[in-house]
């Protein structure tokens, strides 16, 4: 009788143990699942934040050089000019949008309209499949039919037309022809409030995209549609600028939950799965509104994941779990003839860090010092759990890098333009209520062409990594050193020393790029034209201030190179 009890009371410690080893697995493996779904949408909001940012830059950037090129005094006296025919006010204009067009990969075209003679361009750079072209005279075009144009020339100084994103159709476009483009444009006044012409700004929407997808991780499928649900980008080409042909694509009609992106009230972000099948996918949309002056109320920006890729990491962790699930069924039979004390106490420290792992709560301890079955499943355990942790944690340091991307230069660790920005505007609040001065320094180099088109980008790249170096180490912990792209970077000097103090740190930075770079048994000699502003001398906004150091950069780099700007009174 007493054997016969145990038996049964083996069997059931043993069916007992058999079935909560396969709820356990089964359990694990699906909450390993939804972890890593969870962390797959984190990060592909992460990202999508990012790129969302990185747009609001590019239009922000491409609006400011629109306005400077606006701004020059070369547009106004070629539009004022008796004679339309090459002189070399129109040569160096030409020559000052193909150096734009070389550092903005994403510009399609630069042209300079005048208001007269039909809108006719005056000066216009094209971008070819290799370099650039300035067209000549003989193949400029009229454009006062175009609506770029004569809305352009309905604003006032200082305003911006950009145009909805649309297919380029124009005769004679070269690289831009039948590509999707934004017209970013700004009038050119006669200095009494009358616009005589236009500066137009083409952007490659498709390679504006290439470049910001660059440093996302492989794999990921980029969505882009206009504020009326209107695919512009789609990993199917076919399926953008359907309007452009006279048929409909919405993503509203795509993406199940979508709508919520657009109407009166839109929602700033949604994170969905939809597909069936291995036709399912993560995807995250964020809506970037675009400013007030463009044609466009916002874009949607959207990156995708298929499912099946995302639960991939989860294949191995499922062996592990029918290995962990086997090991305690034949445990189960192996103790059945122990006392239920015996096992229950061991098998509840596992179960409760089981479950506690699943909550994300504190583990509980593990007999990991039995010599055992139950030693093993708790150390297969254990190894299951730093295993799913190590994953985790490389999910994280990815979206942490994402994030230190999305503020900081990848070649120099300078901050970027945007944290600059930031900081800029700090600065100007503060001074503004202690009554302190501060200015900027716009850096631009001098020979950095040259070296990058004689040695190539490994020596470009070293070059921009050692002047960075030497201008951080002359700055004060104070102050921001930033790179805006290219061979540009920029400084905040706060608490900034009187006129004379500024020349001396000036001279300082400059003379500080005198001494060669040496790579690779080369001699490098780069130098820089700087400029600089004072507030709140010239300007008392950062975009004014940004706006005068560039200027004073510019007359700097006019008188020669490797000088410093003298600045002049606002409102010149």
């Amino acid at each position: 009788m007493t054997a016969r009890l145990a038996t049964r009371f083996g069997l059931i410690i043993a069916l007992v143990g058999v079935l909560a080893a396969g709820l356990t697995g089964l359990y694990g493996y699906l909450q390993s699942r939804t972890m890593l779904t969870a962390a797959a949408e984190n990060r592909l909001l992460t990202a999508t934040r990012v790129l969302a940012r990185q747009v609001e830059v590019a239009y922000a950037t491409s609006r400011r050089n629109a306005l400077m090129l606006a701004d020059h005094p070369n547009a106004r006296q070629i539009l004022q000019a008796p004679t339309l025919a090459a002189t070399p006010l129109t040569a160096g204009a030409a020559q000052l949008f193909s150096t734009m067009l070389e550092n903005y990969p994403e510009y399609f075209q630069v042209r300079l309209i005048g208001a007269a003679h039909h809108g006719l361009e005056r000066v216009r750079v094209d971008r070819l499949d290799h370099g650039s072209l300035i067209v000549p005279p003989q193949d400029l075009q009229e454009k006062n039919t175009a609506a770029y144009v004569y809305d352009t020339l309905k604003l006032p100084a200082g305003g911006v037309y950009i145009s909805p994103a649309s297919i380029n159709h124009e005769a004679g476009a070269h690289a831009a022809a039948n590509q999707p483009t934004v017209q970013i444009a700004a009038p050119v006044d006669n200095g009494q409030g009358q616009a005589i012409g236009l500066i137009v700004i083409s952007l490659d929407l498709n390679g504006l995209f290439r470049q910001l997808a660059q440093d996302l991780p492989p794999g990921l499928e980029l969505y882009l549609t206009n504020s009326d649900g209107d695919f512009l980008i789609h990993p199917d080409g076919r399926r953008a600028f359907a309007f452009d042909r006279g048929q409909t694509e919405l993503i509203q009609h795509s993406v199940p939950g979508s709508s919520v992106l657009f109407g009166s009230k839109p929602q700033h972000e949604l994170v969905t799965l939809h597909g069936q099948g291995a036709q399912t996918t993560v995807a995250a949309f964020v809506r970037q509104p675009l400013p007030a002056d463009a044609g466009e109320k916002a874009l949607v920006i959207g990156l995708a994941q298929p499912l099946d890729t995302v639960l991939a990491q989860s294949d191995a962790l499922g062996w592990m779990i029918i290995k962990i699930v086997l090991v305690l069924s034949l445990l189960a039979f192996g103790v059945a003839l122990l006392t239920a004390r015996a096992i229950s106490h061991p098998l509840g420290q596992i179960i409760d860090a089981i479950e506690d792992f699943g909550l994300q709560r504190e583990s509980s301890a593990l007999p990991l010092s039995r010599q055992d079955e139950l030693g093993t499943l708790a150390r297969a355990f254990a190894a299951m759990r730093q295993q799913i942790n190590e994953q985790l944690e490389q999910i994280n340091s990815q979206r942490n890098a994402l994030d230190l991307l999305a503020r900081h230069d990848s070649l120099t660790g300078l901050p970027n333009r945007r944290v600059f920005a930031e900081r800029l505007e700090q600065a100007i609040a503060r001074a503004g209520r202690v009554g302190e001065s501060l200015a900027v320094l716009f850096i631009d180099l001098d020979q950095f062409k040259p070296i990058n088109d004689t040695f190539g980008h490994a020596a470009g790249d070293a070059v921009l990594q050692a002047v960075a170096e030497r201008l951080r180490t002359r700055l004060r912990t104070e102050d921001t050193l930033a790179r805006l792209g290219g061979d540009e970077f920029i400084a905040l000097i706060d608490h900034a020393p009187d006129e004379a103090g500024l020349h001396r740190l000036i001279d300082n930075l400059r003379h500080s790029l005198d001494a060669p770079i040496h790579w690779q048994g080369h001699a490098l000699l780069c130098t820089a034209s700087i400029g600089y502003s004072r507030y709140p001398d010239d300007a008392r906004t950062a975009d004014a201030l940004v706006a005068r150091a560039d200027e004073s950069m510019y007359r700097a780099k006019a008188a020669g190179g490797n000088r410093t700007g003298e600045r002049q009174p606002p409102g010149r």
